[in-house]
């Protein structure tokens, strides 16, 4: 009898190592979708990357979410297409949107980590927007060193200029993640 129980939760374990690898894989691509759905605008172009930044952390939690935004920007500098405009490697990520990259997934890890704590739909906002405070900072710091070097620039261009758009997908991915939840 304990012997079926093992091999019982033996089995729930593996398909929920192969599911959350297959969410995890999906976000992952799901945020390649979302650099391709672009208005240009230099050096950063408005994408749909951060909404699917959010919703991993929302949906996946800190770690899922962390690993997969980690496994996208793995793809990219592997050689992948999946940073905006067709684009991949290395150079993006020392280029002008690195730092927005490169917070992807911290900014997933505070989500889920936020989210775990309570889920209503004003406490996923706060979360999400404190997710996207992470991504501009960190991408405006980093298009100061390497970009502008001028502070009130890198603000105007790196984190005013997309407080409109992200707003729009902050009150969608809460929507959404909120949505979720509520059939968990």
């Amino acid at each position: 009898m304990e012997r079926t129980i093992s091999l019982k939760s033996l089995a729930i374990e593996k398909q929920s190592t192969i599911i959350q690898a297959f969410w995890i894989t999906a976000f992952a691509a799901l945020t390649a979708v979302g650099a391709q759905i672009e208005i240009p605008h230099q050096p950063v172009p408005y994408t749909l990357q951060t909404f699917f930044v959010l919703l991993a952390g929302a949906v996946l939690g800190k770690r899922n979410g962390a690993i997969s935004m980690g496994l996208y920007l793995l793809a990219g500098v592997a050689g992948l297409p999946v940073f905006s405009g067709w684009s991949f490697g290395f150079i993006k990520i020392i280029g002008p949107t690195g730092g927005y990259l490169l917070s992807f997934p911290i900014a997933a890890f505070t989500v889920g980590y936020l989210l775990q704590q309570r889920s209503n739909i004003i406490w996923s906002l706060i979360s999400m927007f404190l997710g996207l405070f992470i991504i501009f900072t960190l991408g405006t710091l980093h298009l100061n060193f390497v970009y502008f070097k001028n502070w009130s620039e890198s603000i105007a261009n790196g984190f005013l200029i997309f407080s409109w758009w992200d707003g729009v997908k902050l009150f969608a991915a809460a929507a959404v993640a909120n949505e979720l939840n509520k059939h968990r």
